[in-house]
């Protein structure tokens, strides 16, 4: 079922008014992949009434109060992606479409979605319900954080909004936890996954660099960061608070991950995977393209690639979901009446990262003095694609299903890792799992580059190059390789951008088309050495280009047919 959107719905329910109502910058698609159809089922499921409003008219009241008042809290989320990004490129003109809006055009979330739906609410009711926080917008934005957009250190997103809380990471234990508390008058100050402000700081609280001295000290905002990142662990994550004036962000420690149990409960939820019709009169909507009949297989990720915010909101720890939840829901898409045999994506963040994590850090924690695949892959970590080779294979068996692809793309890396198992699955992806084309993204060929980036070097490109064609011959398909290059990341200048054009022309033969001029996104490193033009971990001073102009110069260099003269 689909949760109320409007006061029609909530009669035909029996509901005269809502628990909670979840307000997001995306529309509503009820979808697996889409946070806030993932918190309202969660939150339905545990027994509350729960409503969504989706993309709100900032300008009037008539979005904002047709269900009403919650009796509990209002959920606010800026939608799948940091509003700033959705509504920018990286070279700050406005983008003209968006996918996670009916018709295409970007014309319904606003800048700041968090700030702006926050201050809509308190517009119109008074002395409301508690306004809650969420989503990845909010999630890496809950400390003092450089924006790119305004080139300053913001403070925490919880000031700005007025809100009364937080919810960071994927949310749904610390958000049915607070629905449960909110309903039984319990406190919400120890409830973990949360942020709230204090007035004091808490005396089992590590107090990080405050507001006041990050803004104006890179030093202060570098150490700021490093405790906070380090923190970001459920396992051994400590309870961190931050000074903003004579007030503090008071973050309480990640909740446990996910048990597979508790995976299997999430998507398991009866989602009808397409837009709510109150929605869907506006116009198609891209995004449901490509998660409709596509299957989340696990989340999380210890890849740790600097420039990506998935290691502070969906976690370093790889949590997945049982063989038998996955080929169920195959089997509930065969059923379905648009269904025409193909799954479109087995997916997680990384596809091949499925069932496999670190004992180690399950039991004692991720590492904070060393990463789980750079520079090399840690002997720790036992890299083994059987058991994704085993799913893959009993969901090619199923009756129904003509094809199942891994487009979101995969680590090459630890495909070469895998010694026992990598070719045979490298092998059974080209066979079978391969629409035309393979995703991936080495990012650059300049170890220089890549080391700051915390992508491995250059040389296992060619390595996974020749052994992706070899298998492609043998198995007599008609197959390439997409691959995936950034321009402009701290520490990349137009050298570098020339000898990676002269990589790509010579080694793989080609002239990229994907190239995508680096966005410092909230809650990653390289957006702490964008704003501190410096490399972190070494302390050495780092280039970094800033110059918009010269930033699109870089990506000129590599897509153009050649490089222009006197480039070094």
């Amino acid at each position: 079922m689909f949760l109320p959107a409007t006061k029609e719905e909530m009669t035909r329910l029996g509901w005269d008014r809502l628990d909670v109502i979840l307000v997001s910058g995306d529309t509503y698609i009820d979808s697996p992949f889409i946070g806030i159809a993932v918190i309202g089922k969660t939150l339905w499921k545990a027994g509350f009434r729960v409503g969504i409003i989706a993309q709100p008219d900032i300008n009037g009241g008539d979005d904002i109060t047709r269900l009403g008042e919650p009796e509990l809290f209002w959920g606010v989320t800026g939608g799948s992606v940091d509003s700033m990004i959705a509504n920018y490129t990286a070279t700050l003109k406005k983008r003209r479409d968006d996918d996670y809006t009916p018709g295409g055009l970007n014309n319904r979330r606003p800048d700041r979605a968090v700030i702006v739906y926050a201050n809509l609410i308190r517009r119109y009711f008074k002395n409301t319900a508690p306004v809650i926080l969420g989503g990845i917008e909010a999630s890496l934005r809950r400390i003092a954080h450089y924006d790119y957009w305004s080139d300053a250190i913001r403070r925490s997103i919880l000031f700005d909004a007025k809100a009364d809380g937080l919810v960071y990471g994927m949310g749904e234990k610390t958000v049915a936890d607070l629905a449960c508390r909110f309903r039984d008058s319990r406190e919400t100050a120890s409830l973990r996954g949360y942020c709230l402000i204090e007035k004091e700081c808490p005396k089992d609280a590590l107090e990080i660099p405050a507001w006041e001295e990050v803004k104006s000290s890179t030093e202060r905002f570098i150490d700021m960061f490093r405790l906070f990142y380090d923190n970001s662990d459920p396992v051994t994550g400590k309870r961190l608070c931050q000074r903003h004036g004579d007030r503090y962000v008071v973050q309480n420690p990640p909740p446990p991950c996910e048990t597979m149990e508790e995976m299997d409960r999430i998507y398991h939820m009866n989602y009808e995977r397409a837009v709510h019709p109150w929605y869907r009169r506006a116009g198609a909507v891209r995004a449901l393209e490509t998660i409709r009949f596509s299957i989340p297989t696990h989340r999380g990720c210890y890849g740790e690639c600097r420039f990506c915010a998935i290691a502070l909101h969906e976690g370093r720890t790889v949590r997945s979901r049982s063989e038998a939840s996955i080929l169920n829901e195959a089997r509930q898409l065969i059923k379905h009446k648009d269904f025409k045999g193909n799954i479109f994506d087995l997916c997680g963040p990384t596809a091949n990262m499925y069932a496999v994590e670190c004992k180690k850090k399950l039991e004692q924690g991720a590492c904070n003095d060393k990463r789980c695949l750079f520079p090399e892959p840690c002997p720790s970590l036992h890299i083994d694609h059987s058991r994704q080779r085993a799913l893959l294979a009993s969901l090619r068996s199923l009756p129904g299903i003509k094809k199942v692809f891994l487009a979101s793309g995969v680590r090459s890396d630890m495909i070469l890792h895998d010694r026992k198992e990598g070719m045979n699955y490298l092998r059974d992806l080209v066979r079978h799992h391969v629409s035309g084309q393979m995703k991936i993204a080495p990012e650059h060929s300049e170890d220089a580059v890549l080391s700051v980036m915390g992508k491995p070097g250059g040389d296992g490109l060619l390595r996974f190059r020749k052994e992706f064609y070899r298998l492609t011959t043998e198995s007599g398909k008609d197959q390439y390789l997409t691959y995936y290059f950034m321009a402009a990341h701290p520490g990349c200048d137009e050298g570098h951008m020339t000898r990676l054009q002269e990589f790509t022309r010579r080694e793989l033969h080609l002239q990229p088309e994907q190239v995508q001029i680096f966005i410092p996104a909230p809650g990653t490193w390289s957006a702490v050495m964008y704003y501190a033009e410096k490399d972190p971990f070494t302390g050495e001073k780092l280039f970094v280009e800033k110059n918009i102009a010269r930033k699109k110069r870089q990506k000129e260099i590599v897509v153009r047919q050649k490089p222009p003269r006197g480039n070094q």
